[in-house]
């Protein structure tokens, strides 16, 4: 989305990094699509490219800096009081969150060492 490339950019330009040619693509699968046929490198959130990365179509480039880390943030109205699923689901996050993240996320730490 807007805010990976913007975090992209940002990287870019902190690290002087030069970029030849530039290809934009309008979704993330695109962009999976265009490095699989050779067009080129991304930088892509790591959840987008899981199976991927599990049967080798892709594979990491250790680049120093890299990966980006970002934060996820749970939000609801301030002003309106939320249904009994929607508390639920709220109590549970904040209940869980460490193991959800663990059981979500933990695959990722492989292809990172």
């Amino acid at each position: 989305g807007s805010g990976t490339r913007f975090v992209m950019e940002k990287f870019i330009d902190e690290n002087s990094l030069s970029v030849r040619k530039k290809l934009e693509l309008t979704s993330n699968e695109a962009v999976k699509q265009a490095v699989i046929a050779g067009l080129g490198s991304s930088i892509m959130p790591l959840i987008g490219i899981r199976n991927e990365l599990a049967n080798g179509q892709l594979r990491i480039i250790k680049v120093k800096g890299l990966p980006l880390r970002s934060t996820w943030r749970l939000i609801w109205l301030k002003d309106k009081k939320p249904s009994p699923a929607a508390a639920a689901f709220r109590e549970y996050i904040l209940e869980n969150r460490q193991a959800i993240i663990r059981e979500q996320f933990g695959w990722i730490d492989p292809f990172l060492s």
